[in-house]
């Protein structure tokens, strides 16, 4: 069973076009074992939060 780790967590001012840079890095670094999420904050929808995970 693969485990997905958490690295590391951090809130950013939204903006349209994270998603762009979330998508770059995920099909770059898919091959060193590294993913990352973007997400609306549950109680501010100005804030984002991103994810770095080892998958």
């Amino acid at each position: 069973m693969n485990k997905i780790e958490t690295l590391s967590t951090i809130k950013i001012q939204y903006a349209s076009d994270l998603y762009k840079i979330v998508d770059c890095l995920n099909r770059t670094l898919k091959k060193d074992d590294l993913m990352f999420g973007l997400a609306l904050d549950e109680n501010d929808d100005k804030q984002a939060v991103f994810t770095i995970y080892r998958t």
